[in-house]
């Protein structure tokens, strides 16, 4: 038993580190470099504060919920909690996160294409290739933990290395070290790690649960710990990844500073590694993609399944309507999806983050509040980020 604990959460460490690696974590720590620069090391906190100690914060909680995600935000009442979760899903599912990570791939690896190959064709493949790799989800641990991962870190280490061996003058900026801190603390919202690592966290246990059943000594305390030492293991490698690819953006992100987001890692890589080194870099990003959204296609799919249609439909039907509505979103472009959706991340997020934190000294310190905390939260947030819902109003018209 304690053997096998004990192999089970490098290898589930791993897979959450790839679940959790996906379009916007190579995206954003770029960014941070590029706008850092001589004053990194106040940017690489702040960012590391939103994208890896909150993500933390909310593993450790859910653990402490046992993986149960409908206990976890039911405490701020039962139509609240599911409301939550409703818009949690669709953020994480195919109305942004899945579709960013279809999107991203393809504006990534598009130097790499032929010409022949569109954004619409791309979309049905990976989404294809989603499918067949989720179709059993019992498997996806060790395809991530195993194959995955190793591929991703392996790509990742050499850009990293062979970025930092031949720097570039660091980038100069005018801004004083709190704005720095809190404008790169904000972009690490857009990682959305903690809504990860609170789902990514329970589906790991529900599987883990599921391989031990054979087990007669079955311990669940044993179970927590071993799936919190997983996590620790997965946010560990991200924060040493989100560090060195940072820095690849504030020694070799001169010149890129108007470049749309979405390229800055493949025009930094080929700087770096040049065409050679092509295949590393599409090796990357097709393993930081392909591995969250197969990890989100599980947690959508099951979700349907069991919570909107009550098991009146399969598995493999959920996971197919999931993938399809990701096809057709994806099909919208990188600039939408992160322009609409950035308003309601803004706002509902801390209102998440807050929740988390309650939720957490309610298990640890039996700290009852939770409502009030949350609302406070939800108010002041819609108040900071009413102006920008003017997009909405736009649409509309």
């Amino acid at each position: 038993m304690t053997h096998f604990l004990r192999s089970t959460a490098v290898t589930a460490g791993l897979a959450i580190f790839s679940m959790l690696f996906g379009a916007g974590n190579l995206m954003y720590p770029i960014k941070v470099g590029l706008n850092s620069g001589d004053m990194f090391l106040s940017g690489i906190i702040g960012f590391l504060l939103t994208a890896v100690l909150i993500p933390v914060v909310g593993l450790i909680a859910i653990i402490h919920f046992n993986g149960n995600y409908h206990q976890f935000f039911a405490r701020i009442g039962t139509i609240p909690g599911r409301l939550l979760i409703a818009f949690c899903m669709a953020v994480l599912g195919p109305f942004y996160v899945m579709s960013r990570n279809v999107t991203v791939c393809y504006t990534m690896l598009k130097p790499f294409l032929p010409d022949a190959i569109t954004g619409i064709m791309f979309s049905v493949i990976f989404c294809t290739l989603t499918f067949l790799a989720t179709y059993k989800e019992s498997k996806i641990i060790d395809l991530l933990g195993h194959l995955i991962s190793p591929l991703l870190l392996i790509s990742l280490t050499i850009i990293v290395i062979k970025g930092l061996l031949n720097p570039q003058a660091l980038i100069v900026q005018s801004a004083d070290a709190s704005d720095i801190f809190m404008h790169q603390a904000k972009l690490g919202y857009g990682h959305l790690d903690l809504l990860g690592t609170i789902f990514f966290g329970s589906i790991v246990l529900s599987i883990l649960k599921s391989n031990m059943k054979h087990e007669s000594n079955y311990d669940i305390k044993e179970l927590s710990k071993t799936g919190l030492k997983a996590g620790l293991i997965g946010c560990f490698l991200l924060a040493i990844v989100y560090i060195g690819l940072a820095l690849l953006g504030a020694y070799h992100g001169v010149g890129l500073e108007s470049i749309n987001i979405a390229e800055l890692f493949s025009i930094i890589s080929f700087k770096i590694l040049g065409q050679s080194g092509a295949l590393i870099t599409a090796t990357a990003v097709a393993m930081a993609c392909f591995s969250t959204i197969t990890a989100l296609a599980i947690v959508l799919a099951e979700y349907v399944q069991r919570d909107i249609m009550h098991h009146k439909i399969n598995y493999f039907k959920s996971l197919s309507l999931i993938i399809l509505l990701t096809f057709i979103v994806s099909c919208s472009g990188i600039e939408a999806l992160l322009k609409y959706a950035e308003p309601l991340i803004n706002t509902l997020y801390p209102l998440l983050m807050t929740l988390t934190i309650c939720n957490l000294a309610f298990t640890t310190l039996n700290f009852k509040p939770v409502k009030l905390p949350v609302f406070a939260t939800l108010v002041f947030s819609l108040y900071i980020n009413w102006a920008s819902y003017s997009i909405y109003l736009e649409l509309l018209k």
